[in-house]
């Protein structure tokens, strides 16, 4: 009401600053001091109109109205301290203290000032505080026993009230009560509306908050289902935000990701911590009617995370949702390059110990065969000496094939290998190699066989390299075929291309090996009856060279049964178009052959 205005204005200047911060606090400390205020200078303000009716008032009844200038001085203490419970228990006691000399001269218990006692624990309850109330309480109750005491053992004065206005003061302090009961209610409607004004307020500074960011803010129950999605959330799943409630977040998360997410949710349920978890989320493509999954950051917490205090694991969990899958592709190649760095440095790794293996081994032979031979004291006769040179020689070789093999395969990695194609019949060519090898194989105990196609027409590559490649698939098949085996080299046409196999039934390649078969320096796992040999070049630099030619390279095998390398190459007059490193790794048995002593040709019809 218009002309309650100064009066409110008059007791907010009494409020405390401190208190002013808070709109719930400001309406308790109002609730606090205005009544006091009122009441009191009410009842000043009655003093003269009290001596006119009445007359010259007794010595009680001054009293009496000096006490009403009590609540003004609490209400005084509580604007000057902020003080809120102590000015609540003050009042309490000053009330209390007032009730006792009132109803001991006036009757005792039976006395019409008892019935304010009551009033005192329902005043208390105003300062939401248990301490408050209780001892309040606990005034008020010894106030009453004190009073019942006195009238048990007939201590109390005589009544100062005759009998025939006792009625009359029973009735009246009945009706101030309710006044004050009634101020004391509308205390309570002025602090619920005050709470749920509040309560208003920040539910709509919370939605307004929600609705303005990009992020999308989550609110879920104890069980995980989603109450509440800000509308940025349309932007995040493509329709509307609705579609998330309940359980339709859980459902867009991707099957592979669900459980970490319900990990997430569960932890901060029950430790009342925050979790930070990355899921993929399914999206709707309405112009093209499909879906994509994107990559969604989740920061959760407890709604009263931020108020320090640790409350009942069943509670609410709010969760904010941000889009990190431009993060995520950008990281991506920070990713891949740190693999290949990661991968360049176990290559580094892997050819110091390969090639110092390889290097030294010839090397340790040809300075210890040679430093024999200067030896004037060692008396070698000529076929001594004929041996030392032979195996010098042979280490020579060797360690220049090691030498022209890093050569290639760096020459073939930095794009400077150049070929120089030309038409030539395969069938010679392949023949002489094996011939180069026959050798080698013989030394070993390994047969060597050859299956020619009779309608193999000319090629167009590269002779020497041609050469090579074969001379790499051969050597290395006799090197991993033990005693007795055998290596069958067949040749055939399959459509416009030229198809080499180079097939023993040696140690095999374990399948797991098989993926990295053909890389720089990656050697087979050894078994238990060989150990690894070779550089670990020969396939890396054959797969390159078929690959100049528009060729491929298929590698098949299986452990303790052989293995199957397969050359493609394209014939004169073919596409050559390069099918790029295509490698099959379809394990298969070795097939069984005749072993004879030399080299069969045979020639297919």
């Amino acid at each position: 009401m218009s002309f309650l205005t100064p009066v409110w204005s008059y007791v907010d200047a009494l409020v405390h600053p401190a208190a002013q911060q808070d709109a719930l606090t400001l309406a308790r400390h109002r609730a606090f001091i205005a009544p006091r205020l009122l009441g009191s200078l009410g009842a000043i303000a009655s003093l003269p109109v009290y001596i006119v009716g009445r007359g010259v008032p007794t010595t009680l009844e001054v009293g009496i109205f000096s006490c009403c200038a009590v609540p003004i001085l609490i209400a005084y203490y509580l604007s000057r301290t902020d003080l809120y419970e102590r000015a609540h228990l003050l009042s309490s006691v000053s009330v209390a203290a007032l009730v006792i000399p009132v109803a001991a001269c006036t009757g005792g218990i039976t006395s019409f000032a008892a019935i304010w006692l009551a009033l005192v624990p329902l005043e208390a309850a105003f300062s939401a505080s248990r301490r408050v109330i209780a001892l309040a309480t606990i005034f008020a109750l010894v106030a009453a026993g004190t009073l019942a005491t006195l009238s048990v053992i007939h201590v109390l004065p005589q009544s100062m009230i005759e009998p025939r206005y006792h009625g009359a003061l029973v009735a009246f302090a009945i009706f101030a009560a309710t006044l004050y009961g009634a101020g004391l209610a509308l205390s309570v409607d002025l602090l619920v509306r005050t709470c749920q004004a509040s309560l208003h307020a920040a539910d709509n500074r919370y939605r307004l908050l929600a609705a303005s960011t990009s992020d999308v803010i989550v609110r879920h129950d104890q069980n995980g289902s989603v109450m509440f999605v800000s509308p940025s959330a349309e932007m995040l799943v493509g329709g509307p935000a609705n579609v998330l409630l309940g359980n339709g977040l859980f459902e867009r998360v991707h099957v592979a990701d669900r459980p970490a997410y319900l990990t997430a949710l569960a932890d901060v349920a029950s430790e009342h911590d925050e979790r930070l978890v990355e899921f993929r989320l399914c999206r709707d493509l309405q112009a093209e009617r499909s879906m994509q999954f994107l990559w969604v950051e989740m920061r959760c917490r407890p709604r009263d995370f931020l108020s320090g205090k640790k409350t009942a694991p069943r509670n609410e969990i709010v969760a904010v949702l941000r889009d990190i899958s431009e993060q995520k592709s950008q990281s991506r190649p920070i990713e891949i390059a740190l693999s290949e760095s990661e991968e360049a440095n176990a290559a580094k790794v892997r050819f110091i110990a390969t090639m110092g293996h390889e290097l030294r081994t010839p090397l340790d032979a040809i300075i210890g065969f040679s430093d024999n031979l200067r030896n004037d004291t060692l008396k070698l006769d000529a076929s001594r000496k004929t041996e030392y040179a032979r195996l010098i020689n042979d280490s020579g070789h060797h360690l220049l094939s090691v030498v022209d093999g890093l050569l290639d395969a760096s020459r073939m990695s930095t794009g400077n290998f150049e070929i120089s194609p030309e038409s030539f019949v395969p069938t010679p060519e392949i023949e002489s190699c094996a011939n180069l090898l026959a050798l080698k194989a013989r030394e070993a105990g390994v047969e060597l066989k050859l299956d020619m196609g009779s309608d193999l027409p000319a090629v167009m590559a590269d002779r020497p390299v041609f050469n090579q490649i074969l001379i790499n698939l051969i050597s290395n098949a006799i090197k991993f075929t033990p005693r007795d085996g055998q290596v069958v080299v067949t040749a055939s046409r399959e459509r416009a291309r030229l198809v080499v196999t180079v097939e023993d039934n040696g140690i095999g390649i374990d399948e797991n090996d098989l993926p990295r078969l053909g890389e720089a320096l990656f050697q087979a796992s050894a078994t238990r009856e060989h150990r690894r040999d070779g550089s670990g070049l020969g396939l890396s630099i054959v797969k390159s060279l078929a690959h100049l030619h528009g060729g491929d390279v298929a590698i098949q095998s299986r452990i303790g049964e052989g293995k199957r390398v397969t050359v493609r190459l394209p014939f004169e007059g073919g596409s050559g178009t390069s099918t790029g490193n295509l490698i099959k790794f379809v394990p298969e048995r070795a097939r069984g052959i005749a072993m004879t002593a030399n080299i069969q040709v045979k020639k297919s019809a």
